[in-house]
C-alpha cells in the first residue's frame, strides 16, 4: 500500500505524458497499489489565474477519486492577492497543503514574500510542498531553461518558522545537496521525497543523513515512470518495516500532523 506524495494532474506543455487524463492516471496508480496520491496541477506552473487552476484541481479530485486524490493547490507569492489563493485552498477547497514552484515563478527562497507565505501556512497548519526542480536541465529546450531552486536560504526560514511543515519535492541528486539536507532536517519539520534520488541504495544513503521518518515516497508521476520510484524502495536494502514507513506510514503521519 502506497501513498504517493508527488503526482501531477493536467498536461505538461512540452510533451505528451502517459496518464495526463485524470481517469487514466487514477487507474494506472491504483494498478500499482497506490492508495492515495497527493496531486498538484501542471497548470499551476504556467498559468496566472491560480484561483481557477485550484478550482479545477479540486473538482477533478472530487470527480475521479475523492478518497484517492488529495489536492495541493498552486500558490505564487509573486502574484497579487496570493493570500486569498491560500485562504481558498484551505477554507473553500479543504486542501491539506499547497505546492510552490519558485524557479518557474521567478523568485528565490530568500524572497521576503516566501517568509510571509510560510508563516501563513504554519498558522493554517498547511503542508508546504516546494518543487526544487521539474526536469533535468539537459532535457529542457533553449527557450525554457529553468535551473533548480537553490535550497540554501530555506535553512534560516525553517529556524525562524519552526512550526511550518515543508516537503521538498525532487530534491537534487548531487552529493552537496544531499549534505544540505542534514541541517534542514535537524532545524524543523522538513521532509524529502525520493523521486530524484539516484544510485544503488540511494534511498538508504539518504536515510543515513536524515531520519527515515523524513523521507516520503514520491514518484513525480506522470513526468517520471512510476516504476522508477518503486524500484528505489525495493533495492534500498532497508527492512520491511522501514520500507512500509517510506511507502505509506511517513506520509500518513505527516498528513495527520503526527510525523516525526
Amino acid at each position: 500500500m502506497i501513498v504517493d506524495t508527488n503526482v501531477h494532474l493536467s498536461r505538461w506543455p512540452f510533451r505528451h505524458l502517459p496518464g495526463d487524463e485524470t481517469s487514466e492516471l487514477v487507474a494506472r496508480l491504483r494498478a500499482r497499489d497506490v492508495r492515495q496520491a497527493w496531486v498538484g496541477s501542471f497548470d499551476g506552473i504556467f498559468q496566472k489565474d491560480l484561483a481557477a487552476v485550484n478550482e479545477r484541481l479540486a473538482v477533478e479530485c472530487r470527480r475521479h477519486g475523492p478518497s484517492f486524490l488529495t489536492p495541493f493547490g498552486s500558490i505564487n507569492p509573486m502574484l497579487p492577492n496570493w493570500e486569498e489563493d491560500v485562504r481558498r485552498c484551505h477554507e473553500v477547497h479543504r486542501m491539506p497543503g499547497i505546492r510552490l514552484h519558485p524557479n518557474y515563478h521567478g523568485y528565490t527562497l530568500a524572497h521576503p514574500a516566501l517568509a510571509a507565505l510560510l508563516r501563513q501556512a504554519a498558522q493554517r497548519a498547511l503542508i508546504v510542498q516546494i518543487a526544487i526542480s521539474m526536469e533535468d536541465t539537459r532535457t529542457q529546450g533553449p527557450l525554457v531553461h529553468v535551473a533548480p531552486v537553490d535550497g540554501g536560504p530555506l535553512l534560516a526560514l525553517i529556524r525562524e518558522i519552526p512550526s511550518v511543515r515543508v516537503v521538498l519535492l525532487n530534491w537534487p541528486r548531487g552529493v552537496d545537496e544531499q549534505e544540505q539536507a542534514v541541517p534542514l532536517a535537524a532545524a524543523g519539520s522538513v521532509y524529502f521525497d525520493l523521486a530524484m534520488v539516484e544510485g544503488i541504495e540511494g534511498v538508504a544513503r539518504l536515510a543515513k543523513r536524515v531520519p527515515l521518518s523524513r523521507i516520503l515516497f514520491g514518484s513525480h508521476y506522470p513526468f517520471f515512470g512510476f516504476e522508477s520510484a518503486a524500484l528505489k524502495v525495493q533495492e534500498s536494502g532497508l527492512g520491511e518495516i522501514e520500507k512500509q514507513a517510506l511507502l505509506e506510514g511517513n506520509a500518513r503521519g505527516l498528513l495527520a500532523g503526527t510525523a516525526g
